[in-house]
């Protein structure tokens, strides 16, 4: 069974909100308030994988420490954009 898109999104913004550290809270949360519902699902499955990576592993992408995976460098950079404003 195939998950609606309505309950996916407000899956995936919970799930952006109850992070182990509290920055990746109020990263994640605000870029998921403002990006999830434009999304296509394509996206959505690569958001919804990122969610499942180490929140430290996140930071340090987010802030620019640490390089991130070629599969999600253009989600870090378009979050990183979110975080900075």
């Amino acid at each position: 069974m195939t998950e609606p898109r309505d309950i996916r999104i407000k899956r995936l913004k919970l799930r952006s909100m109850r992070r182990g550290i509290k920055e990746m809270d109020l990263i994640l949360s605000a870029y998921a308030e403002r990006n999830l519902t434009a999304m296509d699902p394509s996206g959505l499955d690569t958001y919804d994988a990122l969610l499942h990576e180490n929140d430290q592993d996140l930071y340090q992408w987010v802030t620019g420490q640490v390089l991130p995976p070629e599969g999600y460098a253009d989600l870090i950079s378009d979050i990183a954009q979110t975080f900075q404003k």
